[in-house]
């Protein structure tokens, strides 16, 4: 069987996610990745959870999830992208 190994720097950040036997034995910095991780994210020893990259400022982490939330829900419906400047959701129109 094998297992997803995620190394971490000095500060937290996950530089590097690989797949592993499960019978090999981690390294100092290496943490096993039960949770998923991303590269550019940090690991939060305190919560043992891996935290995205904050995909904009405005946006907060849900400390339940781990995940960041825009401060403003998505829209139920259509299909939408974040613009950071205007602080909400814009729709994306079907150019065809």
């Amino acid at each position: 069987m094998s297992v997803h190994v995620a190394t971490i720097n000095e500060s937290g950040t996950v530089v590097a996610i690989e797949v592993r036997r499960q019978d090999d034995e981690l390294s100092a910095g290496e943490v096993l990745a039960n949770k998923f991780a991303f590269v550019g994210g940090t690991y939060d020893e305190n919560r043992d959870a891996f935290i995205p990259p904050q995909p904009y400022a405005s946006w907060v982490l849900d400390e339940d999830t781990c995940l960041w939330v825009a401060p403003i829900a998505y829209p139920a419906e259509g299909v939408h992208v974040w613009d950071e400047e205007a602080g909400n959701w814009v729709e994306v129109v079907d150019p065809y």
